[in-house]
């Protein structure tokens, strides 16, 4: 069982997260500051939490063993991660490869219960201009529509788009159906001059690259 303070100068959490960074605590430790959690009982309910839902965000999202106001100040915490996340992809000078983008995509869409199509949208110097939820549901020919993300590009004045969509099952492997999806849309964007540059398949795992697989 993981102590709520270090043997010898008996840090607790917070002052570890001050004096030696929240790198140094584990997944739960780290949890266990986002709830307020002030003695080894509290760590082995969010421990025990963790483990029965198979993820920190599922755990978090059934809210099992935890108070609306402890759920609430971890959704917050989320939320903070998620907007920083965003703060730093809009503020490089360009994205040239899948990782620049795909650390913020994860945090936004990975272990949602239901899938997400999403788009990315930039400038022709490839910076990011907007962020948008396309679709919700199993990604077929009849849940994605060409004619909205072509609507949606001529609106944001994109001159190239990343998409991604996340695989609630955890598994990051694109589809038939995504590869045929992804294939209609290059066409259509193509039209109007505007590039798709990679399509993201989020999962448990890191994210696959549908340009790096040659699949663009």
């Amino acid at each position: 069982m993981t102590s709520m303070v270090r043997e010898g100068d008996r840090l607790t959490l917070t002052q570890r997260v001050l004096r030696l960074g929240a790198e140094s605590l584990t997944a739960v430790e780290l949890m266990g500051v986002a709830l307020g959690a002030t003695n080894d009982g509290a760590l082995d309910t969010i421990r025990h939490a963790v483990a029965e839902a198979g993820s920190i965000r599922k755990a978090m999202a059934s809210g099992a063993g935890f108070t609306g106001a402890k759920v609430a100040r971890f959704a917050a915490a989320m939320e903070l991660a998620r907007r920083a996340a965003w703060e730093e992809l809009t503020s490089r000078p360009a994205l040239t490869n899948p990782r620049d983008s795909a650390v913020f995509l994860k945090a936004r869409m990975a272990d949602r219960p239901y899938e997400v199509f999403a788009c990315l949208y930039l400038d022709n110097r490839h910076r990011v201009l907007a962020y948008e939820e396309m679709f919700r549901g199993t990604l077929d020919g009849a849940s994605v529509h060409p004619r909205e993300v072509v609507r949606a590009a001529l609106e944001h004045n994109a001159a190239a788009l990343i998409f991604a969509h996340n695989h609630p099952s955890g598994v990051a492997e694109p589809s038939a159906a995504d590869r045929n999806i992804t294939r209609q849309l290059r066409d259509a964007l193509q039209l109007i001059g505007v590039r798709v540059l990679d399509h993201l398949v989020i999962g448990s795992g890191e994210p696959t690259s549908m340009a790096a697989r040659g699949l663009i």
